[in-house]
């Protein structure tokens, strides 16, 4: 296995960026892929999210597209993606690759007005990074055509089989040249993954690093065993008070909403992530997690296989997932990159038997620990405890500016629009939208 990005077929520039990045060591899935795809071949790539799948397609995707002529409204690079969310954190890895390489990238998802995507589109870009409704959308509105593609990537196909995505995924690819290279990452198989495979990747090299069913050697369990919900709510306040991202899940959108904002008044602030926000909304708030603004994001499952965030230090689940498949991508947003992290799952007595069933199918020994707030197995989770942030007043007309001066990125939808039928300035609105807990993550869906 190559120990530097050096060894690969890849551009001056491209390796000085990785270098200048801090990323000198290429991942096991980079490393079992480069040499394949940089000659072009279809390649099947399974690995768990955070392995390193993202920049395992970028390099070959950007090299290979190198010297090209660039055309009005018709890119030669398509990567796939199931949620905005992911899409935009594909452009973050790519984009900088492809500036070195003079190349030039786009984001098309719904959500949002499509005016700056068909402007861009209009300018020419060399690759376009999409998730299937919008861009079918754009399709049939004839303002892209996809004939000049020369290299596709699908990626986590897994989960945009379980969104519903796979036959406009089709539609998609059969407008793809068939001669063209195609990539498919994805932690499973099933679900019509392996349709896709069969369908559109020619005599691909398959490499497999991580099963998707088994947990991450760096990630520590943890289950929590709690006399009742007085308890609960102060553990996950406990919890929820350290200095480093934490990552709560809950099983509704109303849950975490609600979770958010008790945490936030009790001075842990924290946003929440689920599917009921504006896009704007969504990335305001995602960004101050992944900046370390906020230091708690609350979520819903929805959110498990789009948050792309390093240094979660504890994921908790809250609530205790469904099935196994949940509780191992929930629990993979912690441990990325090589880091380790905990996991901690806080079981009542009624779910102490849904809980044996899924740890056992997640393959977790963890056993059952009886715990109480303020007990030294929770403050070794905890770690170093944040200091105290008093709750900001309830905004009004008079106290809005001070309210919000140091509270964590918060809007809704409702908020905003009875602003409007108040009256409000655009400015005032803006600073409405920076105070309180809400965000979100929601899949891609096919509205213009």
């Amino acid at each position: 296995m190559s120990s530097s990005f050096a060894s690969f077929d890849l551009p001056a520039g491209v390796v000085r960026h990785l270098e200048t990045t801090g990323i000198a060591t290429p991942f096991p899935i980079q490393a079992a892929t480069l040499p394949d795809t940089l000659r072009g071949r279809d390649v099947l790539g399974r690995g768990r999210t955070g392995s390193g799948k993202t920049l395992a397609f970028a390099l070959p995707l950007t090299t290979r597209l190198a010297g090209g002529r660039r055309q009005r409204n018709r890119p030669r690079g398509l990567v796939l993606a199931p949620t905005r969310e992911l899409a935009n954190q594909i452009n973050a890895v790519v984009e900088p690759i492809a500036r070195t390489l003079g190349l030039t990238t786009t984001t098309i998802f719904g959500g949002v007005n499509q005016a700056r995507q068909v402007a861009a589109l209009n300018t020419g870009v060399d690759i376009v990074i999409a998730c299937p409704g919008r861009l079918e959308d754009l399709l049939n509105q004839k303002i892209l055509t996809l004939d000049a593609v020369e290299v596709t990537v699908l990626d986590e196909a897994d989960h945009m089989a379980d969104l519903g995505f796979l036959p406009g995924v089709k539609r998609i690819m059969d407008r793809t040249p068939s001669k063209g290279q195609r990539m498919l990452f994805s932690a499973t198989l099933d679900n019509g993954v392996d349709v896709l495979v069969k369908r559109y990747l020619t005599d691909p090299l398959r490499h497999s690093v991580d099963s998707a069913d088994s947990p991450v050697a760096a990630m520590t369990h943890h289950v929590l065993a709690l006399s009742g919900a007085d308890d609960k709510k102060r553990v996950v306040q406990e919890l929820a008070s350290g200095t480093s991202k934490r990552l709560l899940f809950t099983r509704t959108k109303h849950q975490a909403k609600k979770l958010a904002k008790q945490l936030t008044s009790a001075g842990v602030p924290a946003v929440d992530l689920h599917g009921n926000l504006s896009q704007p909304a969504r990335e305001r708030n995602l960004a101050a997690f992944s900046s370390g603004g906020v230091k708690v994001l609350v979520a819903t499952d929805i959110a498990a296989r789009g948050i792309h965030v390093d240094e979660v230090e504890l994921v908790v689940h809250v609530d205790p997932p469904a099935e196994h498949k949940a509780y191992l991508h929930r629990s993979g947003r912690t441990a990325r990159a090589g880091s380790g992290g905990d996991v901690v799952t806080l079981m009542l007595p009624e779910q102490a038997g849904d809980v044996r069933t899924l740890t056992r199918q997640a393959k977790i020994t963890a056993r059952p620990t009886a715990v109480r707030p303020g007990d030294e197995t929770l403050r070794r989770l905890v770690g170093e405890v944040a200091p105290y942030v008093a709750p900001a007043p309830a905004p009004t007309p008079v106290t809005r500016r001070a309210a919000v001066a140091g509270a964590p990125a918060t809007s809704s939808a409702g908020s905003r629009s009875r602003g409007r039928r108040r009256g409000r300035s655009g400015g005032q609105r803006a600073r409405a939208g920076a105070g309180g807990t809400t965000a979100a993550r929601r899949p891609e869906r096919r509205t213009a």
